[in-house]
C-alpha cells in the first residue's frame, strides 16, 4: 500500500527559495549568452578546441565532443529561451489584466464624468432660476423703495399742509378770540 499523501497548491518555502534561485540563475545566463563577452569566450573556445589538433589530439575526438559540448549547450539555450518566452508571456497576461482592470476604471470614470456634467447642468439650472427670482425680487424691491419714496413724499406733503392749516387756524382763533373780546367790550 502506497502512502497517502495531499497535494497542496502552496509551495514550500524551500522549495520556493531553490525555484526562484533556479530561476535567477537562468535569468543572468540567458542575459549573459545575449553578450558580446558570451561571443568572445565562445569563440576563444571553439577556436582553442580546433587549435588542439595542433598538440596531437586526433580531430574525431575534437568534433566528437564539440559537437557534444554544442548539442548540450543548444538544449540549455532552447530551455532558457522559453523559460524568457515563459515569463514574458505571464508578465504580458499581468499587463493585459492591468489594462483590462484601467479600461474598467476609465469607464467607469467616464460614466462618472457623464454624471457630474448633469450634475452641472441642473445645478445651472438651478443658478439661473435663482437668478431670474433675485433679479424679480430686486424689481420689487425698487417699486417698495419707489413706492415708500412717495409715500415719504405724500406724507411730508400732508404734514406741510397740516402745518399750514393748523397755522391758519390757529391765526383765525386768535382772530375770532380778538373779535370776541373787541365784542364784549363793546358790550
Amino acid at each position: 500500500m502506497l502512502p497517502i499523501t495531499t497535494c497542496s497548491m502552496e509551495k514550500e518555502p524551500s522549495s520556493v527559495q531553490k525555484t526562484g534561485a533556479l530561476h535567477k540563475a537562468a535569468e543572468k545566463t540567458t542575459h549573459w549568452i545575449g553578450s558580446v563577452p558570451s561571443l568572445i569566450v565562445h569563440t576563444i573556445l571553439f577556436t582553442g578546441s580546433f587549435s588542439l589538433v595542433f598538440v596531437g589530439v586526433q580531430l574525431d575526438h575534437i568534433l566528437s565532443v564539440v559537437t557534444t559540448l554544442v548539442s548540450l549547450e543548444a538544449i540549455y539555450l532552447a530551455i532558457f529561451i522559453q523559460m524568457a518566452v515563459n515569463d514574458n508571456t505571464a508578465s504580458l497576461d499581468a499587463v493585459e489584466e492591468n489594462l483590462d482592470e484601467i479600461q474598467e476604471d476609465v469607464d467607469e470614470i467616464q460614466k462618472d464624468v457623464g454624471e457630474i456634467e448633469k450634475d452641472i447642468d441642473e445645478i445651472q439650472e438651478d443658478v439661473d432660476e435663482i437668478q431670474e427670482d433675485v433679479d424679480e425680487i430686486q424689481e420689487d424691491v425698487d417699486e417698495i423703495q419707489k413706492d415708500d419714496t412717495e409715500e415719504e413724499m405724500d406724507t411730508k406733503q400732508n404734514k406741510l399742509v397740516l402745518t399750514k392749516i393748523e397755522s391758519q387756524l390757529s391765526d383765525l382763533l386768535t382772530q375770532i378770540e380778538k373779535m370776541k373780546s373787541e365784542m364784549n367790550m363793546k358790550k
